[in-house]
């Protein structure tokens, strides 16, 4: 399985869903786990982990997978809207990975537009997942983190948002969190747990992409009210 596998699956619970496909993203990572289980069992891998007489371990591999490509399928999911509005969007890690020559003078000022000021430690790109941009001027519009659970990086995202916010040059960012919520934080405003309340003073927004009730805020949305809010930002500026 891969991310040209997982796109497929949502262009099929789109086909079923519509608009609010989007709210099936935990079922479709449900159903993918399982094939990526299947997949792991049968890879040479795996037998060899056996072979060693150490169980395979599918759940660190998927944790993996769905890591890397959760962010690979948000960016899918909106890419046509954010071009329709006249900007692009690209993976955060294709500036942390191509360096000095092989990047390509777009990628080059998008990076300079990013990076974090440490003064005479240097300079250092954000991270974050998604980068979103203006492909006439090479501003940086907006950059997520999409994570399946909070835990694993909301507090970072929050400090990535304070260190942006600090710079002249990079307080016009803005920061959202894209996350299915897994485990329930941002779901309720009472009582209220610390990952929301990171969301709700530190970062510009978060958007979910789950089918239960939330109890939505101006920091707190499901993930159809996305771009609405982006244009809005664009309109302010």
């Amino acid at each position: 399985m891969n991310i040209d596998d997982l796109i497929k699956m949502y262009e099929n619970y789109r086909k079923k869903h519509g608009a609010n496909a989007f709210k099936q993203v935990s079922n479709l990572l449900r159903e993918a786990k399982e094939i990526h289980r299947q997949d792991f069992l049968k890879s040479p891998t795996a037998q060899r982990a056996k072979a060693k007489g150490r169980q395979p371990d599918h759940e660190q591999s998927w944790r993996a997978f769905k890591g890397k490509n959760l962010e690979k399928l948000v960016v899918h999911i909106i890419k046509n809207e954010i071009n329709n509005v006249g900007l692009k969007i690209i993976e955060g890690n294709k500036l942390e990975r191509t360096k000095g020559s092989n990047l390509s003078v777009e990628l080059g000022r998008i990076k300079r537009n990013l990076l974090v000021d440490y003064g005479e430690f240097g300079a250092h790109l954000p991270d974050v997942d998604i980068v979103i941009y203006d492909p006439k001027t090479f501003k940086v519009i907006a950059v997520i983190s999409s994570k399946v659970t909070l835990r694993e990086r909301i507090a970072q995202t929050g400090y990535w948002k304070l260190k942006l916010a600090s710079d002249k040059v990079t307080k016009h960012i803005k920061v959202y969190f894209v996350t299915p919520d897994e485990d329930g934080t941002l779901m309720h405003k009472e009582p209220i747990k610390k990952g929301r309340a990171i969301v709700e003073v530190d970062l510009d927004g978060s958007y979910l992409l789950c089918d239960d009730d939330v109890e939505e805020s101006e920091k707190v949305k499901t993930f159809d009210k996305f771009v609405d809010d982006l244009k809005r930002q664009l309109a302010l500026t």
